[in-house]
């Protein structure tokens, strides 16, 4: 019985680490200085949507703070404790941002049905001017994050939260214009209701794409039928079990297996060739290139107690 490990390649997300952290601090910068005009327009025009966009944006800035330490954390080197390092902070922050959307959507959900029911007196003009304002603000800050590697969860959760904002403020000066033509004070609760839908959309993709890599899932785009269909093509495999494909963190898939082979390819050495076959077959055709598999002799199957022969 072998087993072997083919160790880690380097990986796209690590390469555009720092990239990714000057992008997050850029939009950082920006949406403090604008969360703090709008504070002060929302307590000073009585807008509810204008304080739910605050408070967004304050979870904006948390959430892309907590990417920038995932950051961090996920460069630190590997050790006997944590043998993937901290790889996992990643996703840990995609699922903390999707928790806080949902917390802030229902905060702004129950003032927003209590203002539907008694609307307070809102001033149409600030809240226009600061939703346009707010616009632009967002407009640059997605931008800026678009040039990020998005393919991490990590800063799929930053962009998703400011995403969710531009959408907000566009409602926001749907509704801003809404209260300025007709003095329908109820436009500024319904924008907050659609900002509200917004936030939970976003959570929801956040928390099950999380979710399942934290679960150990196998990843969406992984067939586990095909792979095992592939594995059994090389010559001398004759079975494979125990296949399992998860992912650690963001573009790193791995998977695991146990292969039977034939009882010569052990006394004549021919089992490291049918290894590398195995593993360029994972890297060539499914882009896996974290793989342990456990090579064995029919006969040892029938010592595994517990096996699972998918």
């Amino acid at each position: 019985m072998t087993d072997t490990t083919k160790k880690d390649a380097p990986h796209a997300h690590g390469a555009t680490a720092g990239a990714d952290s000057r992008y997050l601090m850029v939009a950082l910068a920006m949406l403090l200085g604008f969360m703090v005009i709008e504070v002060i327009v929302a307590i000073i025009s009585g807008s509810l949507v204008l304080l739910s966009d605050a408070g967004h944006m304050l979870t904006d800035a948390a959430a892309i703070a907590g990417s920038l330490l995932a950051i961090r954390l996920a460069a630190r080197p590997t050790s006997a404790n944590w043998t993937f390092g901290f790889k996992r902070a990643e996703i840990l922050s995609a699922a903390v941002n999707g928790i806080t959307l949902v917390v802030i959507s229902a905060i702004v959900a129950i003032e927003a049905i209590r203002r539907l029911i008694d609307p307070p007196p809102v001033q149409g003009g600030p809240v226009l001017f600061v939703a346009l304002l707010g616009v632009a603000v967002n407009l640059v800050a997605v931008w800026v994050l678009a040039k990020a590697n998005r393919t991490s969860l990590n800063v799929e959760g930053s962009f998703q939260h400011i995403l969710t904002d531009l959408y907000g403020f566009i409602a926001t000066v749907i509704a801003g214009l809404v209260i300025l033509l007709t003095g329908f004070n109820r436009a500024d609760a319904i924008a907050s209701l659609v900002v509200v839908g917004l936030m939970l959309y976003a959570a929801w993709g956040l928390l099950r794409d999380s979710g399942r890599i934290l679960l150990e899932g196998t990843p969406e785009n992984v067939d586990l039928a095909m792979i095992r269909g592939h594995l059994l093509e090389p010559a001398h495999v004759l079975d494979v079990h125990d296949l399992h494909a998860w992912t650690v963190t963001s573009d790193l898939p791995a998977l695991s297996a146990h292969v039977i082979l034939t009882d010569e390819c052990f006394h004549d050495g021919h089992a490291p060739r049918v290894l590398d076959e195995l593993q360029a077959c994972l890297v060539g055709h499914f882009d896996v290139e974290h793989s342990t598999f456990q090579l064995e002799p029919a006969t040892h199957l029938a010592h595994e107690r517990g096996a699972d022969h998918s």
